[in-house]
C-alpha cells in the first residue's frame, strides 16, 4: 500500500511527475496570457481616473470579468509552477529550489492583489501596472535563481541556465526606460518567452533524465 502524506501533498509527487506539471501549467498559461493582455485588458486602459475605470468596467463588466478570471487562472498555475520546480529542482539544491518558488509565490500574490484592487476600481490601470512592476522584480529574481540552479543540478542542459539567466537580466525593460528600438524591445521579450519554453518543453520531453529523491 502507497503511503500518502497529507501534511505535506507537494512530497507525494515524483520528480518526473511534477516537470511534467511545469511544462503544461507553463504552456497553458502561456496562451492564456496573451488572451488576457493582448484581448481583453487593453480594453481598459484608462488615464489615471478610477471614476471613468469603473464607467468602462461597467460598460464592459463581462469582459472584464473574464479577464479577471483568465489572470486568476494564470497565477494559480504560476502557484503550481512554482510549487512543482521545487520539487523538480530538489535533488539538486534543496536551499535553492525553495528559493526558486517562494520567488514565484511571491510574484503570483503580487499581482493577486494588485488584481483585485483594480476590480474593486481602489486603483486604476496605472496602480496596477506599478504593482505589476514590483511583481516583476520578484519575478527576474525567481528566473535568475532558477537559471543559477539548472546550471547547478547536473541533470538538466547548462545551455537552459544559461539562458534562463541571461533572461533574467533583460527584465531590466520593466523598470528603466532605455528607449530602445521597438525591434529590438521585440527580440527581447521572445529571449524571455524562449528561456522559459524551452525549459517547460525539455521537462516535457526529457523527464525520464530527471533523478527520483525520495522524500
Amino acid at each position: 500500500m502507497v503511503k500518502i502524506d497529507m501534511k505535506n501533498p507537494i512530497a507525494n509527487i515524483s520528480q518526473r511527475k511534477a516537470a511534467m506539471v511545469v511544462g503544461i501549467a507553463f504552456i497553458i498559461s502561456l496562451f492564456i496570457v496573451i488572451i488576457v493582455d493582448d484581448l481583453l485588458l487593453a480594453n481598459f486602459v484608462v488615464p489615471g481616473d478610477t471614476a471613468a475605470l469603473a464607467s468602462d468596467i461597467e460598460t464592459n463588466g463581462r469582459l472584464f470579468g473574464f479577464a479577471v478570471v483568465g489572470y486568476l487562472l494564470v497565477l494559480a498555475l504560476d502557484s503550481i509552477i512554482g510549487l512543482a520546480l521545487y520539487v523538480v529542482l530538489k535533488p539538486a539544491n534543496k536551499k535553492l529550489a525553495s528559493l526558486t518558488a517562494v520567488l514565484r509565490l511571491l510574484y503570483a500574490c503580487t499581482l493577486v492583489i494588485g488584481l483585485f484592487a483594480l476590480a474593486f476600481q481602489i486603483i486604476d490601470v496605472y496602480g496596477y501596472a506599478s504593482i505589476k512592476l514590483l511583481g516583476y522584480i520578484f519575478f527576474a529574481l525567481h528566473i535568475f535563481i532558477l537559471g543559477y540552479s539548472v546550471l547547478k543540478s547536473g541533470y538538466i542542459p547548462k545551455s537552459l541556465g544559461i539562458l534562463l539567466i541571461f533572461a533574467s537580466f533583460t527584465y531590466i525593460v520593466f523598470f528603466v526606460d532605455l528607449h530602445l528600438p521597438e525591434t529590438l524591445q521585440v527580440i527581447i521579450m521572445l529571449t524571455m518567452l524562449v528561456a522559459e519554453l524551452s525549459l517547460s518543453i525539455w521537462l516535457l520531453l526529457k523527464r525520464d533524465k530527471i533523478p527520483e529523491m525520495k522524500s
